[in-house]
């Protein structure tokens, strides 16, 4: 999934790597007395929903070898049993803290130190400054050329709210599609085995934007917009529609084999995807009916194929010289991560544009302190 990377200054990290090799646990260390902000400015609440949500996945899709696995980069004991049991104490202390009628001691320093292991994630700044000399954009390169030695790169994402139409008009005259009529019922894997027969694969960006499924019905449109919106939705993954007054999402389901050009810009692209009606902003999962529920400010987007779905994450950085901290859950990929291990991406919200984004989202830094947190072993339910 392509989805719309933002950094202060900086628009989707564009990632041309040569895989290096990172041995396990080069880059993770365990730290016996983390450092961090007051834990402020996110919901224990939505943090409980992916970590159920993040959970399920882990435990249904045992056969995604993509997602599910320990990440053997991490080493120190990682095992996917404490990462569920961690995904599970979220919870179980939430849930414990509205019965009592508290306040949430996720946003405890001591609690957190006193029950999560933590172990710091140094960024790969080899590969990070590899990327950096190849790189003709100026911003990109000084982004990474700067990441420091012991923060990663923390680029932001949004989800774009945008207006549809029911119907075709003359503004609105592009349609999100439904997967074409001839791929109903195929799974994935079914879909790839017969791939040279199916509409999916036949037709270019451009082509489905001049009427190549409208004239012959191949695919259902599911909505209608402008061809502006067509590009950012395609580019970003996810499309937050007003369409007659009621807000409906569409997700990414399943794309025409042609890969996205990072040279190019977004109306050049070939790629096109095809799209399903969600009923809210979808995260990682191979199907789209098995996609993780995902909420902004609780929600990462990273190295999945590396570092495995579900990981518990600690961001700290300072906002007007003053330190603060997120808890996020690792429940998100995109194009930008394969190989990469110096970067995360925090999902934000929704906003009608980078004006709405910027202003919201000014203070925060591009590069932040992070730990993966993992339950201590042997403690009971708080």
């Amino acid at each position: 999934m392509e989805r719309l990377k933002i950094s202060n200054l900086f628009i989707l990290l564009s990632i041309f790597l040569a895989s290096t090799p990172v041995f396990a646990g080069a880059l993770f260390t365990r730290d016996e007395q983390p450092n961090f902000g007051e834990l402020i400015n996110f919901k224990t609440s939505d943090l409980c929903q992916v970590a159920e949500a993040s959970s399920k996945y882990l435990t249904e899709h045992v056969s995604d070898n993509k997602a599910v696995h320990v990440g053997d980069v991490i080493g120190h004991d990682v095992s996917l049993a404490r990462v569920k049991e961690t995904l599970a104490f979220i919870c179980d202390t939430y849930r414990a803290d509205v019965r009592a009628g508290r306040n949430s001691r996720l946003h405890q320093q001591a609690f957190l130190k006193e029950h999560f292991e933590f172990i710091r994630w140094q960024p790969d700044k080899a590969n990070a400054s590899a990327i950096a000399g190849k790189s003709t954009n100026k911003v990109k390169s000084r982004l990474l050329k700067n990441i420091p030695e012991q923060q990663l790169l923390l680029t932001k994402y949004y989800t774009k709210l945008l207006d549809g139409s029911n119907v075709r008009t003359e503004h609105y005259n592009q349609a999100l599609y439904q997967l074409p009529s001839d791929e109903h019922g195929l799974t994935l894997a079914d879909a790839d085995i017969q791939k040279d027969t199916l509409t999916r694969y036949r037709f270019t960006r451009q082509d489905i934007i001049n009427g190549a499924l409208l004239e012959k019905k191949l695919a259902k449109p599911l909505v209608w917009l402008t061809e502006e919106a067509l590009h950012d939705v395609l580019l970003q993954g996810t499309g937050v529609l007003n369409v007659d007054g009621k807000v409906r999402y569409f997700n990414v389901h399943r794309n025409n084999g042609i890969a996205y050009d990072y040279a190019i810009g977004k109306r050049e692209q070939a790629r096109y995807w095809y799209f399903a009606e969600v009923p809210s902003i979808l995260g990682y999962g191979q199907e789209i009916e098995d996609k993780i529920v995902i909420k902004p400010r609780v929600t990462l987007a990273g190295n999945i194929k590396q570092l495995g779905l579900g990981k518990l994450m600690l961001l700290s950085f300072n906002v007007d010289q003053k330190p603060q901290a997120h808890l996020a859950i690792l429940a998100d990929e995109g194009g930008a991560f394969d190989n990469n291990l110096f970067q995360l991406d925090f999902l934000v919200d929704s906003y009608r544009g980078w004006e709405d984004y910027y202003r919201a989202n000014k203070h925060l830094p591009d590069y932040a302190n992070v730990w993966l947190l993992l339950k201590k072993q042997y403690q009971g339910k708080p």
